[in-house]
């Protein structure tokens, strides 16, 4: 692999998940703000699947995190790197380090790494082999791991975009295993040899990473490559301020879907999760992109706020494409395999534009949609049939010939006939609203009458009130 072009700024970002699980919220946080770094300073933005431990990276986890990072509109701007396939490349640097004596071979048995491990948890100095320094034994094919062979004196400086410049001791960092005994690469070595040939330049990642960083910092400087800039952003937490669970509710990026959310929605409250710009709540991925800098992202954990989530969505499903969440809507109700009549498409797209300003989920709009998928004749509720008494039902068919007489079937147009039918016939809506909004509905949460008949259209909005006043004949 060679090392990836520079971009006209020199910023190359990376997300380089796991694939031991599905796309959790705190991946999908750190992807979307290596995107965003990218897309402000007019980068490359890259995603490398780390996918060494073969016994817990599944096909089905890959997959799934493509989904979620496809969802969210997230793609690599260069062709995805799967770590495993770049072993040989790892094996080859550590063999380089070997010869620099940047490396060396280790043959402690199980017994005594051990005791070295709890002698250093007990207080101790950080783990060194006995063999950093000793010659090989008599037979040095005996199975043995290969080490980095790092300073033991004097310090090691992160200067961490996020959290600031962080010391860690060079005694407190053990000599970690750069190969196994199998020949496999550990992870700190891989991650700083591939960063290293893609041209990474920020490494964005969660502060679990942070300590990593010190000993990956080593093993640049141990091969001469240029560091790159850390930043370590906090993770996220549940509403109550604990580490975020499946007792807070959902934590993948699908689930985040199928509860109806939408991308530009869930982008624009992930990068709200510990990052702002000034009071603004609500804005698009053009002003994200603008207005984004990692130095901006704060110290302290953000906590997932449902409330906040939902407003977010809300404000962006009301910008939507009408046909966009016509779609989006039908798809959930074939999902939840509801009834729907054959030209649900149609209806839905005749409803959404009426409805969509109270939903704040896909799945909320599928509920604001429903009274227009009924099928005729509708079941009246009890309470409506009662509310059909002579009066009413004289009334509402005097109110059926003013609608079938209307020249223009708009929001404003019903909405001023039903203002002069009520002042007419000297009464509230109160006297007929309820009753039409049932023979109409069926019951069914509904917008204003207006745009109720607005979205059903004149002929299925009469045909509603016909049968109500045919049942009542």
């Amino acid at each position: 692999m060679t090392q990836s072009p520079p971009t006209a700024s020199g910023v190359v970002t990376r997300f380089a998940p796991s694939p031991t699980g599905f796309l959790h919220i705190g991946g999908a946080r750190t992807a979307l703000f290596n995107w965003l770094y990218a897309r402000h300073t007019g980068g490359k933005f890259l995603v490398r699947v780390e996918d060494t431990d073969r016994e817990r990276s599944t096909e089905a986890a890959v997959a799934a995190i493509f989904e979620g990072l496809d969802w969210l509109g997230l793609k690599s701007d260069d062709e995805v790197v799967f770590q495993y396939s770049r072993a040989d490349r790892h094996r080859a640097v550590v063999h380089e380090m070997l010869a620099a004596g940047r490396a060396y071979r280790c043959w402690m048995t199980v017994e005594e790494l051990a005791a070295a491990r709890e002698a250093a948890r007990a207080g101790g100095p950080a783990l060194r082999s006995p063999w950093r320094d000793a010659p090989p034994p008599k037979d040095p094919s005996l199975p043995h791991v290969i080490r980095f062979k790092g300073p033991t004196e004097g310090t090691t400086l992160v200067d961490d975009l996020v959290k600031g410049p962080v010391t860690f001791n060079n005694a407190d960092l053990d000599d970690l295993v750069l190969l196994r005994a199998d020949g496999a690469p550990t992870y700190n070595l891989a991650v700083v040899v591939d960063d290293h040939d893609m041209g990474v330049t920020h490494v964005i990642r969660g502060d679990d990473h942070l300590n990593n960083a010190a000993r990956q910092t080593l093993i640049y400087q141990a091969n001469g490559w240029t560091l790159p800039a850390f930043g370590h952003i906090p993770l996220i937490h549940g509403p109550d301020g604990a580490k975020l669970s499946k007792r807070h509710g959902a934590q993948a990026v699908g689930e985040f879907a199928d509860m109806g959310y939408i991308p530009e929605g869930m982008r624009n409250y992930l990068a709200r999760l510990g990052w702002g710009h000034g009071d603004d709540e609500v804005f698009t991925d053009e002003q994200a992109i603008s207005w984004f800098d990692v130095k901006d992202v704060v110290k302290a954990p953000a906590r997932l706020d449902w409330a906040k989530l939902n407003f977010i969505n809300g404000q962006h499903l009301r910008q939507a494409d009408d046909a966009r969440l016509a779609d989006l809507t039908l798809k959930a109700l074939q999902a939840q395999k509801a009834a729907l009549p054959a030209d649900a498409a149609a209806r839905l797209l005749a409803v959404v534009p009426q409805v969509k300003e109270g939903a704040k989920t896909i799945l909320e709009l599928a509920e604001h949609c429903a009274f227009a998928l009924k099928v005729r004749p509708l079941v009246l509720e009890e309470k409506t049939v009662k509310q059909l008494t002579d009066e009413t039902v004289e009334r509402l068919t005097r109110l059926r010939a003013q609608l079938a007489a209307a020249p223009v079937w708009g929001v404003s147009e019903l909405e001023t006939l039903l203002k002069s039918f009520a002042e007419s016939e000297g009464v509230g809506f109160g006297k007929f609203g309820p009753s039409l909004r049932g023979v109409l509905t069926g019951g069914s949460q509904a917008p204003d009458l207006n745009k109720i008949m607005a979205a059903l259209g004149r002929d299925e909005s009469l045909g509603r009130l016909d049968d109500a006043l045919a049942s009542r004949a």
